[in-house]
């Protein structure tokens, strides 16, 4: 695979976001940090996807550095998706968003 340069924002923050800001992204992630999961796996533990975005959405990831793709040459062909060390990095982003959704949901339903 041909590494392309990008340029990314100044700004850290937005860095991570762009990296990261769509809702199916953060749950590629969510799902992929327990370990490595098939195509089909993926598309059912998230739901409301259609093929076309979550392969789209997986393929930008790939690019980014944040999974690795692997492809079984087998009939029919097995895809397995697997989070690089920099995926796996962005765990402690995930578990603070985890904390906070928890957190607002129990200070929601007490109003």
């Amino acid at each position: 695979m041909q590494t392309v340069k990008k340029t990314l924002p100044a700004c850290p923050v937005e860095t991570t976001l762009t990296l990261i800001s769509d809702k199916w992204k953060v749950l590629i992630l969510r799902d992929l940090l327990t370990g490595t999961k098939r195509f089909g796996e993926l598309k059912k533990s998230i739901g409301n996807v259609s093929q076309k975005v979550l392969t789209s959405q997986l393929r930008q990831m790939e690019d980014n550095g944040l999974l690795v793709r692997t492809v079984y040459p087998e009939v029919p062909p097995r895809v397995e998706y697997t989070l690089t060390d920099v995926g796996y990095s962005l765990k402690p982003i995930l578990d603070a968003m985890w904390d906070w959704g928890t957190e607002y949901k129990k200070n929601m339903s007490e109003i």
